[in-house]
C-alpha cells in the first residue's frame, strides 16, 4: 500500500469538510493535517487486520472501504468523508472487526496516540469519536479493578505454606484432655498437634472437645489421645492452596497439618482462608453434610452455581474450578448415601458407588447430569439382596435429581439395573468392550473407562481398574476403534482455519463448547491413558502421566492443557454470565461474547485440538485391518 508522508495544500481543506475535525479552528486543523500520512490501496487490499483497527484512526478520501467481521460474517460499507478505527468504530467492534479496500481507495491515516492527545486538548471531539472516551479516562489500578470475589480467591494457585500464620502448637500424646484445653485457651488456638518422637500422632480440635469430652461427660484427666483424630488427613507444603480446600469441602474437615516431608510446618483452617471467598466451598459442604432431609440437601444445592460465578469472577483455573465443584456434587451424593442406608438399614454387603464421566474426572460444572454405577461384591444374591440395593440406588439417584444433577438421558447410573452389578460381571462389561468394539460398546467405554469411588469399599474399584488398564495397554486393534470414535469430535474449524458456527438447531450460530471443544481434548486424552496403562482419570493429570509414559510428545501433553484450560474458562465464565442474568447455564457460546483476543486464542486452541487428532489418527490408521 503505497503512501505518501507529505500532505498536499488541499488536505487541510479536506479536513475542514470533515464533520468531526470541522470543530477545530483553522490553525489547529493546519497543524493535525501534517500528522497525518497519506496511502493509497488497490481493491481488495487489507488495511488494518483483526486487532489493528485500535492502532490508528483512518480518514477516507476516496473510494470506499469495507468493514467486516470475518467470524460473524458481518460488514458495512463506508465512503469518503467517513471514519473508521481507532476513535471512530464502536468499542464493541473495535477489537474483532477488520478494514478492507472495497475500491481503489485514497485513506489519511493518523496514530493513535495523536489522536488521544488531540482529544485531551479539544475535548468537543469525542462526543463524535464513540470508541475514544474509556481511553481518556484515567485507568483504574488491577487491584482496584478485581472485585471482592476477585481478591477472595488471588490465593487459590498459592502453596500451601503461604497460609501459615504461626508455629504448629504440638503437645505428647499423654497430656490431659484439662491441660490441654487450657493451653488451647490461653494461646487462643482451635487445635493442636500431638507429637511422639518428633511425628505426628494426632490432631485435637475445638469440636472435639465439645464432642467427645463435654457432651458424654468424660474425664477430663484422661490423656488427650484417647479423643484425638489419629492419623489425620495432612498436605504437602508446596501444595497449591485450593487443594486444602478440597481436603476441607470433601471430608468435612476444618484443620488440616502442613508438612514438609515429616516435619510439620503449621496448621491450615478455614479460619486461615476466610480471605478467599472459596472458602465458601467448605462450609456449603460442611451444610450438606449437616442436612437430614432430602429437602434440606434441595434448599441447599441452589447455591452451587453462585459458587461457580464466584469462581469465575475471580478467574480462577477451570482445572481447581473442577476439582472444585465436583467435590460439592461429591458430598452431595455421600450425604445422599448416609440418608438412604439410615433409611434403609445398613447395606447387606460390601459396594462402592462409582461415579463415571465428568464427575469422575474432577470436570463438572453447574450444568452436570449423573453419570455413576454401583460395583457390588461378589457375594451378591439377587433374591436376598436385589430388593435392596436396587432401592438404595434409586433413592440416590433421585436425590441427586432433586438437587439439580438430572438424570443421565442414557440411563447411565446406578438406579438402572445394568450398572448395578457385582464385581465379576463389570469384569465380563469391560472384557467384551475392549474384545469387541463394537459402536455402543466405545460409547459406554468414553463413559465408564473414567471411574472414581466415591463411597463405600473403593478395593472393589481398584482391582476391576487394574485389570482393565492391563488388558487395553498395547491392544492396538481397540485402541485404533477408540481413536475412531473419538474422531466424530472435531472442533469446529473450517478449511481456512476461520472458526465455523452452528447453522440450525436450538443454539443456531453459536460453538458447543462441550462437545466441539471440549470432549475431544478428553477423548485424545482417555486414547494416550489406555495406551499407557494409565489409571488416573482427571483429563489434565491423563496427558501429564501419559506424556511421561511417551505417548505423547511433552510439548503436544502441555499444548493440549493448555487448550483444555483456556476452552474449559471461556466455559465457566460463559455460564456464570447466563446465571447471572437468570438464565440456565449451557454450553453454547456466541463469538460475540469474546475478544479479539480471545477469538485468536479459541482458533489456536482448536487448531492445536485438529492436529493432534490428526497425528493419532495416523498413528492408529492401519489398527482395524
Amino acid at each position: 500500500m503505497p503512501s505518501t508522508p507529505k500532505h498536499p495544500p488541499q488536505f487541510s481543506s479536506q479536513l475542514s469538510r470533515q464533520r468531526v475535525f470541522a470543530q477545530l479552528g483553522a490553525k489547529s486543523r493546519d497543524t493535525l493535517a501534517g500528522q497525518f500520512t497519506l496511502a493509497r490501496a488497490t481493491a481488495g487490499t487489507t488495511l488494518l487486520a483483526q486487532g489493528q483497527l485500535p492502532s490508528r484512526l483512518g480518514l477516507i478520501l476516496s473510494g470506499s472501504v469495507r468493514l467486516s467481521d470475518p467470524d460473524l460474517n458481518l460488514s458495512v460499507q463506508l465512503e469518503a468523508g467517513d471514519l473508521f478505527g481507532f476513535g471512530a468504530t464502536p468499542a464493541p467492534q473495535l477489537a474483532t472487526w477488520q478494514a478492507v479496500a472495497a475500491t481503489d481507495c485514497e485513506v489519511a491515516w493518523l496514530p493513535a496516540q495523536a489522536l488521544a492527545q488531540l482529544c485531551t486538548k479539544h475535548a468537543q471531539l469525542a462526543y463524535f469519536l464513540p470508541s475514544l472516551q474509556p481511553v481518556l479516562q484515567p485507568q483504574a489500578e488491577p487491584n482496584q479493578r478485581v472485585n471482592a470475589s476477585g481478591n477472595a480467591l488471588n490465593l487459590l494457585g498459592t502453596p500451601v505454606r503461604s497460609l501459615i500464620k504461626r508455629a504448629p502448637i504440638t503437645l505428647p500424646p499423654e497430656t490431659s484432655i484439662q491441660a490441654t484445653a487450657e493451653l488451647m485457651r490461653d494461646l487462643r488456638v482451635s487445635s493442636v498437634l500431638l507429637i511422639e518422637q518428633d511425628l505426628l500422632f494426632g490432631l485435637v480440635t475445638d469440636r472435639d472437645l465439645r464432642n467427645r469430652v463435654v457432651a458424654p461427660n468424660l474425664d477430663i484427666t484422661r490423656p488427650v489421645a484417647d479423643i484425638a483424630t489419629l492419623a489425620p488427613m495432612t498436605l504437602s507444603a508446596n501444595s497449591p492452596a485450593f487443594e486444602a480446600l478440597l481436603l476441607m469441602a470433601r471430608h468435612n474437615i476444618h484443620h488440616v497439618p502442613v508438612m514438609e516431608g515429616d516435619h510439620i510446618l503449621g496448621m491450615v483452617t478455614t479460619t486461615d482462608l476466610t480471605e478467599q471467598h472459596s472458602t465458601s466451598a467448605v462450609y456449603l459442604a460442611g451444610d450438606i453434610y449437616k442436612q437430614t432431609t432430602l429437602n434440606g440437601l434441595k434448599n441447599i444445592s441452589t447455591r452451587v452455581k453462585q459458587l461457580q460465578q464466584h469462581l469465575a469472577a475471580a478467574d480462577a483455573s477451570a482445572y481447581s474450578t473442577g476439582h472444585i465443584i465436583t467435590a460439592i456434587t461429591d458430598a452431595f451424593t455421600t450425604r445422599l448415601i448416609h440418608l438412604a442406608e439410615a433409611q434403609l438399614g445398613p447395606a447387606p454387603i460390601d459396594y462402592v458407588w462409582v461415579a463415571a464421566g465428568s464427575q469422575a474426572r474432577n470436570e463438572q460444572t453447574a450444568k452436570s447430569d449423573q453419570d455413576n454405577c454401583l460395583i457390588l461384591d461378589d457375594a451378591f444374591d439377587e433374591a436376598a439382596h436385589g430388593a435392596y440395593f436396587k432401592a438404595f440406588s434409586t433413592f440416590v439417584c433421585d436425590g441427586l435429581a432433586e438437587c439439580g444433577y438430572i438424570h443421565c438421558p442414557g440411563d447411565m447410573m446406578a438406579m438402572t439395573d445394568t450398572w448395578r452389578q457385582p464385581r465379576r460381571v463389570w469384569a465380563e462389561y469391560f472384557r467384551k468392550w475392549v474384545d469387541s468394539p463394537k459402536p455402543k460398546s466405545l460409547m459406554l467405554t468414553c463413559v465408564f473407562f473414567d471411574l472414581r469411588a466415591i463411597h463405600g469399599q473403593a478395593e472393589l474399584l481398584d482391582g476391576l481398574r487394574q485389570q482393565v488398564v492391563q488388558h487395553t495397554k498395547g491392544n492396538s486393534l481397540f485402541l485404533a476403534y477408540m481413536v475412531s470414535n473419538a474422531l466424530k469430535h472435531r472442533p469446529p474449524l473450517g478449511m481456512f482455519g476461520q472458526i465455523t458456527l452452528s447453522r440450525g438447531g436450538e443454539h443456531p450460530h453459536t460453538i458447543d463448547l462441550k462437545h466441539t471443544g471440549i470432549v475431544p481434548i478428553v477423548d485424545l486424552a482417555r486414547v494416550y491413558a489406555l495406551a499407557a496403562g494409565v489409571t488416573v482419570a482427571n483429563t489434565h493429570d491423563r496427558l501429564e502421566v501419559s506424556a511421561q509414559a511417551g505417548e505423547v510428545t511433552e510439548q503436544s501433553a502441555r499444548d493440549l492443557r493448555g487448550a483444555l484450560e483456556f476452552l474449559g474458562k471461556l466455559r465457566m465464565a460463559h455460564q456464570a454470565r447466563q446465571m447471572a442474568q437468570g438464565q440456565a447455564p449451557d454450553n453454547f457460546l456466541a463469538l460475540e461474547e469474546l475478544s479479539n483476543f480471545e477469538r485468536s486464542h479459541l482458533k489456536e486452541a482448536f487448531s492445536v485440538v485438529q492436529t493432534l487428532q490428526g497425528v493419532l489418527g495416523q498413528r492408529y490408521a492401519g489398527g482395524r485391518f
